[in-house]
């Protein structure tokens, strides 16, 4: 398989379904809103953007399975599996405010091979597959060198559902208040991890995440030369829900804080 012509037709496929969200975003009505649970919403855009981008990786590599936000899903013993998010960022959506992305990851076996995100706002694509440099609109990426909380800018996010750490998380955020240069929420965590892979930010912390949240962005981001693990230092942050993010020369202090906030607090 030649995963970067794959990629690259990702990445139009990423654009198509994001022009059809910016189209819709411009006649788009609260009306239109659904409540799936506390803060957790969905819309129509949601799902026809889903249902566009299925269908056309559908078409792009045949006999593939599907992992997917808005309910798309098959079997478990496909080769290949693509991981989905037609939208993340939803309720910035709803309120016309940015980053709204789309994201697309290809798992092979258990290895995910291959990401693309495209935050729409900005007409940014992100991405990369396995054995590649990381890229933005044709731009090759890096994460930062930071080796210091001191001299870091750090991305998090909230839960809306899962708030069994919840005082793990205000313990956290006060600790990086004060020892970091800033604590940023976007809530899109496709684009945090895009934005970790661009330098823009040096790490990214979250609980209560999706598969499709972080599987595209985490392939960029170790294509840029960050490193990704799960609050406990192993690789289970894809169906955990739980991710630490960071470029590889600060990641170890980072994980570090995180895990003592979230694991050894509760301990």
């Amino acid at each position: 398989m030649n995963l970067e012509k794959l990629c690259l037709d990702v990445r139009d496929i990423a654009g198509m379904a994001g022009a059809f969200i910016a189209g819709e975003r411009e006649k788009f009505n609260l009306r239109d809103v659904e409540i799936k649970g506390k803060a957790n919403f969905v819309t129509y855009v949601d799902r026809q953007a889903e249902e566009l981008i299925v269908g056309s990786l559908g078409r792009l590599l045949q006999g593939s399975g599907f992992i997917a936000e808005e309910g798309t899903g098959s079997g478990s013993d496909e080769k290949y599996k693509w991981i989905i998010d037609p939208l993340d960022g939803t309720t910035n959506f709803i309120h016309g405010i940015p980053p709204f992305a789309v994201s697309i990851a290809l798992m092979e076996h258990e290895e995910l091979v291959l990401g693309v995100v495209y935050e729409i706002t900005q007409k940014e694509y992100f991405y990369a597959w396995k054995g590649s440099k990381a890229y933005m609109n044709g731009t090759e990426i890096k994460v930062t060198k930071t080796t210091s909380t001191n001299d870091s800018l750090i991305a998090t996010g909230f839960p809306y559902s899962a708030m069994d750490k919840l005082e793990c998380y205000i313990a956290s955020m006060r600790h990086f208040m004060i020892h970091s240069q800033g604590l940023r929420r976007l809530g899109s965590a496709a684009t945090d991890l895009a934005y970790v892979a661009a330098g823009r930010f040096d790490a990214f912390y979250e609980h209560g995440l999706k598969p499709w949240d972080v599987a595209a962005g985490t392939v960029i981001l170790r294509q840029a030369g960050g490193k990704v693990s799960d609050f406990n230092g192993g690789d289970k942050f894809l169906f955990e829900g739980e991710i630490v993010a960071a470029n590889d020369t600060y990641f170890n202090e980072f994980y570090d804080i995180v895990h003592d906030y979230f694991v050894k607090s509760q301990i």
